[in-house]
């Protein structure tokens, strides 16, 4: 059981970094320019959709670790 949790914390770490290299490639790419109807840049949005993504793989991270925790803690 302890193999399948690690990897899936790996995957969700994986996927962390992932959302978190997109959300610095928006902001390294951002154009002034680039306006919507709203005010809002094109890169604007894709930094905030990779950052709530990024906070929904660490919280998934996190729970991952804590039942591996409880796994492991209960297994003594």
């Amino acid at each position: 059981m302890n193999y399948i949790l690690i990897i899936m914390i790996i995957a969700a770490v994986g996927a962390v970094v992932y959302a978190l290299a997109r959300g610095l490639i928006a902001f390294a790419n951002m154009e002034p320019g680039d306006v919507d109807a709203d005010g809002i840049t094109a890169s604007h949005k894709k930094q905030n959709e990779m950052m709530f993504a990024r906070v929904k793989y660490q919280a998934i991270a996190v729970v991952l670790v804590i039942l591996m925790l409880v796994i492991a803690g209960s297994g003594s």
